[in-house]
């Protein structure tokens, strides 16, 4: 199964950065990144120290429904290049491990796909479940805060 990591669409993002309120209907916060830690969700790389960064909620799902998580992402303020696209692990993937879970075509959880994973493993967990075409899908979450990192689809 061939498999390619999905970032943040430009057009969302660009709205955002110019101020347009995020998922809980609030402005973006606007800070100051100090180094490791704040992985861009648009250009899936780290947000170098010095950089401002954008921290907003997020639902990475086009409705609400009640497994259309919400929840704190990095962006960088300025406009930054579209990562993803491929199957190589984004760079800001940094951490240990991450909560790899499969989604349904009505972006609703598929029970039984969801798990902690070693990070070198998460494109070979991804491609295992993408093979069930009950999947539509795959989001990779923060295992220690659940946040939404990025999504995985079939290439």
């Amino acid at each position: 199964m061939s498999i390619r990591f999905v970032a943040l669409e430009t057009t969302l993002v660009k709205t955002l950065q110019d101020g347009a309120p995020d998922a809980n209907d609030q402005p973006a916060e606007r800070i100051v990144s100090t180094g490791p830690g704040y992985p861009c969700r648009h250009c899936l790389q780290p947000i170098a120290a010095g950089e401002p960064v954008l921290l907003l909620a997020h639902r990475p799902f086009p409705a609400r429904q009640p497994y259309a998580e919400v929840g704190p992402i990095f962006l960088h303020a300025a406009p930054c290049p579209r990562g993803g696209g491929s199957l190589t692990l984004p760079a800001m993937l940094a951490s240990p491990r991450y909560i790899v879970r499969g989604y349904g075509k009505d972006h609703r959880i598929v029970y039984g796909t969801g798990g902690v994973v070693e990070t070198p493993d998460i494109a070979a967990r991804a491609a295992a479940l993408l093979v069930d075409s009950a999947i539509a899908h795959v989001d990779v979450r923060s295992a220690a805060n659940n946040c939404y990192q990025c999504r995985i689809e079939r290439a």
